[in-house]
C-alpha cells in the first residue's frame, strides 16, 4: 500500500481509493479507523468473508442489503439462523447468494456468542491480535486465523483477517504520503491509549 493518487480535492490518498466516489468515502472515513463495536466487528468479518473472489467495491453497493437479511449482522440473532433462514438468504438478490458463505457466516455467529463468553468480548479478543512492530501484520493475521479457525469459525484465512485488520484499525495501511494517514495514526492512537 505504498502509492497515493491525487483525490478530488488534490491531496493524496491511497491509490486504490481514487477509482470511485464510494471507494474515497469508505477510505477517509472507515478504512483503518479503529473500532471496538462487537456488532461492528462481527459485521466486518462477514463482509471480508463475502467479498472472497469478488470485488471490495460489490460488497460495499450491497452493504445495506447484507445489513437488512442479516438482523444488522446481531451475531445472537443471527445464531439462531435455521434453514429457513438459509432458503431466504439464498434467494435474496440484494446479497451475494453462496451456500457455503451464508452458511459459513451463521456458524461464525455461534462462534462469535461463545468467543464473547471466552473473552468478554470480541474486541477484546480481536484487539489482543493487533501487531505491535512494523511488518508483523502478516504473521498476526495468520494467528488471528488460526486462533478463529482453532474456536470452528469457517471461511476466515490469513488473507481475509488481514484485509480485516487493515479496514478495523488494528494496522495502518495507508500509503505514507496519504493524507488520511495522519488522522487514522491520531485515532489509532487515542484508541490504544492506556485508561
Amino acid at each position: 500500500m505504498s502509492g497515493t493518487s491525487p483525490g478530488p480535492d488534490g491531496l493524496p490518498r491511497c491509490a486504490w481509493c481514487t477509482a470511485t466516489a464510494q471507494y474515497l468515502r469508505y477510505h477517509d472515513t472507515e478504512w483503518g479507523f479503529p473500532v471496538a463495536d462487537d456488532r461492528h466487528l462481527f459485521e466486518k468479518l462477514c463482509l471480508e468473508s463475502f467479498q472472497s473472489g469478488l470485488s471490495w467495491r460489490t460488497i460495499l453497493e450491497k452493504r445495506e442489503n447484507f445489513r437488512a437479511a442479516f438482523a444488522g449482522f446481531d451475531f445472537y440473532q443471527m445464531a439462531e439462523f435455521t434453514e429457513a433462514d438459509i432458503t431466504r438468504l439464498l434467494a435474496d438478490k440484494g446479497i451475494i447468494r453462496h451456500r457455503g458463505k451464508i452458511e459459513a457466516v451463521i456458524n461464525n455467529a455461534k462462534r462469535a456468542c461463545a468467543l464473547v463468553a471466552e473473552a468478554g468480548s470480541l474486541a477484546r479478543f480481536l484487539w489482543g491480535f493487533a501487531p505491535s512492530g512494523a511488518g508483523a501484520g502478516q504473521q498476526a493475521a495468520k494467528d488471528l486465523a488460526n486462533a478463529l479457525k482453532k474456536r470452528g469459525w469457517a471461511f476466515i484465512g490469513p488473507t481475509t483477517s488481514y484485509a480485516f485488520m487493515q479496514s478495523m484499525g488494528l494496522v495502518n495501511d495507508h500509503a505514507p504520503s496519504c493524507a488520511i494517514r495522519p488522522a487514522v495514526e491520531q485515532a489509532r492512537a487515542a484508541f490504544t491509549k492506556p485508561a
